[in-house]
């Protein structure tokens, strides 16, 4: 659980100082395509890393039911029946003690049955510092991802959209470069036949046959 709460600690000081870092160039008003990739990069981040934390805290709640039910089950082998309040009031009150007394100890089974019952007491006792450790910085973070909430949702919209637009965009320039081809081959054929008309008005039989007036057929 150490290990964790260092590294957790450790990820969140990082995304501070991006956060940090990108404020100071908003105070600056700089506004430009790499400072939004970032805001975007850290936005992310902070969610995933709050999802695992989240994650992380529903492991160590889940657990400290599992201890509490085998303190519970142990407690019923000393013969001594509790309810799930009780036995929560047992374990806030942070005294292993509490749990022999009134125990008879007059056999192995009861003695096993109240290490047992100190062993997990002990467990919870951890789990708890952990979870409080833990609980400000996650609901920091919590509150860091709720703000940028409707700022990703407005970055994941522009850049679904932009999508569409640049697909549209290289659709069109397709047609246009088809189209313009198709044009520059028409009018190449123009030319061609404009050409050889001109060619064979220019030689001295066609000439002298149309006397002058096929040339307006051409022009």
């Amino acid at each position: 659980m150490s290990d964790i709460k260092k590294t957790a600690n450790k990820v969140r000081s990082k995304l501070k100082s991006i956060e940090q870092s990108i404020e100071q160039e908003e105070g600056l008003n700089r506004s430009s395509a790499d400072l939004r990739i970032r805001k975007t990069q850290h936005s992310t981040l902070s969610r995933k890393f709050v999802e695992v934390m989240s994650e992380y805290n529903t492991t160590q709640t889940d657990y400290r039911e599992r201890c509490k039910g085998r303190i519970q089950r142990q407690l019923e082998i000393t013969g001594r029946t509790t309810t799930s309040e009780e036995l929560e009031d047992m374990l806030e009150s942070g005294n292993p003690a509490i749990f022999s007394s009134g125990i008879i100890m007059d056999s192995n089974i009861t003695k096993q049955a109240l290490n047992e019952i100190e062993t997990r007491h002990s467990e919870i006792i951890k789990l708890e510092n952990s979870i409080r450790e833990l609980h400000d910085m996650f609901m920091d973070m919590a509150m860091l991802v709720e703000s940028q909430g409707e700022m990703i949702d407005r970055i994941e919209y522009n850049v679904e959209h932009s999508v569409d637009y640049v697909e549209r965009a290289v659709s069109d320039t397709k047609k246009a470069v088809k189209y313009q081809s198709k044009a520059r081959r028409v009018s190449t054929r123009q030319w061609s036949v404009q050409k050889e008309g001109k060619g064979a008005l220019s030689h001295p039989v066609m000439s002298q046959r149309c006397n002058g007036q096929c040339g307006k057929l051409w022009w």
